[in-house]
């Protein structure tokens, strides 16, 4: 037995001394400060979050100290008029102390025991002392020659410095950090030398957008705004826009896959970009949404939800993946006011209108009237029908419809007003309807799902394009 426990000593010794070095305790003086306490904060993607605060031990030292350790990324010290001084926490430095004067916690900043600090705050002088030329310049120059001459000329200084910096300390977190707000040079000629065109050049742009990110880095989540979130945003809401799925999802999964050995940039990516697609209005961005879903959640990838979170996402992505722009549109029977029944796949005219929606609802109160107008427009010219489905025909609702569909004059022949309750399916699971109201644009030759999410000016933009196609 004697044994056994000495054994057991000497395994949990080395584990018991490791802990003993996880956490963090970080001092922070200010000589002659007046605050009682000290915040301790950090940037995360685009917001600022509280991590700690310490008290004032009288000598203008605020002690920071937790047995947790800290993500790296960039922090700072805050009092409570707003006052604050940024830093970093990377390469495993979690014990240090940073001291500096009330007057200007910038300017007097001093560091010991943080080799990364002291790059920083290296960085920070050069920046702010080649800023401060500038300011001079200018209030000493005419306005013409800073203008024409000095700015441009020091604004290449400035980022010569910089380049100068990150290529002398490249694994220091604030080197990093800067070089990831920088686009990647985009060539003008191929490697034999000859000149790329302007789609070769916005390829290579897209392929590369992401190499100077350190997307494998975990700290990449804890920075200002600029430096992280919004080249993200970008990249999605400005450099793919008019893209098609087919090819937004390898141009993601790259980027995605990157960031694997990085936890928490792989969870926001993975959870944002999911997120940023199923919210979008673009129709066949379902495609994308639903690509997402089954190649990190369905496989497992998605360690932050439980199984019960990832079972519900991959539901909704498989109902989407039946109602994606080109997929046959599931089969509808309802009846109408007289019990009379209607099929989705057998209505009469070249195009069918699927509508889901209800006189309760008040966007469908806004949007239906506007829809119809449309739709009676290009009924004829189009041979266009519209199984219109009321979604809650309870005895009351059924009146407020009847009264809705005779004040605003919706009786066009070829407009099926269908009571949603007996039908062939459940027809809110299958075309999940979890809000209304919902559109479709069917091809009758073939029953295909043309087009959704529609609302009055994109259904009218379609019929106008449909026309064209019969001339």
């Amino acid at each position: 037995m004697k044994h056994l426990y000495a054994l057991l000593l000497a395994l949990l010794l080395p584990l018991a001394s490791h802990a003993a070095k996880e956490g963090y305790r970080i001092s922070f003086t200010v000589e002659g400060s007046p605050d009682t306490m000290m915040l301790m904060c950090y940037y995360h993607i685009n917001g600022l979050w509280a991590y700690d605060t310490a008290w004032n031990n009288g000598k203008g030292e605020y002690r920071f100290e937790k047995k947790r350790t800290p993500s790296p990324g960039l922090y700072y010290f805050s009092n409570q008029k707003g006052k604050r001084l940024d830093f970093v926490i990377y390469a495993g430095q979690t014990r240090f102390s940073l001291r500096t004067k009330e007057e200007d916690w910038k300017g007097h900043v001093s560091v010991k025991g943080s080799s990364e600090n002291e790059l920083f705050f290296q960085f920070q002088h050069m920046n702010e002392t080649l800023y401060r030329e500038m300011d001079e310049a200018q209030l000493e120059m005419d306005s013409a020659t800073f203008r024409d001459t000095f700015f441009p000329r020091q604004i290449k200084r400035i980022d010569s410095a910089r380049m100068a910096f990150i290529e002398t300390y490249p694994q220091a977190m604030v080197s990093r950090m800067m070089l990831a707000t920088k686009d990647p040079a985009i060539p003008r000629l191929h490697p034999d030398g000859t000149r790329m065109s302007d789609r070769e050049r916005f390829d290579w742009m897209m392929a590369h957008y992401f190499d100077n990110v350190p997307l494998d880095d975990d700290f990449i989540v804890r920075t200002p705004e600029n430096v992280f979130y919004r080249r993200v945003m970008d990249y999605v809401d400005v450099h793919m826009r008019g893209m098609p799925p087919e090819m937004i999802c390898p141009l993601l999964d790259s980027v995605i896959d990157r960031s694997e050995p990085a936890p928490e940039v792989f969870k926001w990516l993975v959870h944002t970009l999911a997120e940023k697609f199923l919210q979008s209005k673009v129709m066949v961005y379902d495609e994308v949404y639903v690509h997402l879903v089954k190649r990190y959640y369905e496989t497992g990838k998605a360690f932050w939800m439980s199984p019960t979170g990832i079972d519900k996402e991959v539901e909704r992505a498989t109902k989407w993946e039946r109602l994606l722009v080109g997929r046959v549109a599931p089969e509808l029977i309802l009846f109408d006011t007289l019990h009379r029944a209607a099929s989705l796949h057998h209505m009469p005219g070249k195009y069918t209108l699927l509508l889901f929606w209800s006189p309760t609802c008040g966007h469908c109160r806004d949007i239906i009237p506007a829809v119809y107008k449309v739709y009676e427009q290009y009924a004829d010219s189009l041979q266009l029908s519209a199984f219109s489905i009321l979604t809650e025909p309870d005895e009351v609702t059924v009146g407020k419809w009847k009264k809705f569909l005779n004040d605003h004059h919706m009786h066009h022949r070829r407009w099926v007003g269908l009571l949603g309750g007996e039908a062939n399916v459940d027809w809110r699971e299958v075309y999940d309807v979890q809000s209304t109201p919902q559109i479709y644009l069917i091809d009758n030759k073939d029953n295909t799902i043309l087009a959704k999410k529609l609302g009055a000016e994109l259904l009218e933009r379609l019929c106008q394009d449909l026309m064209k196609t019969q001339e």
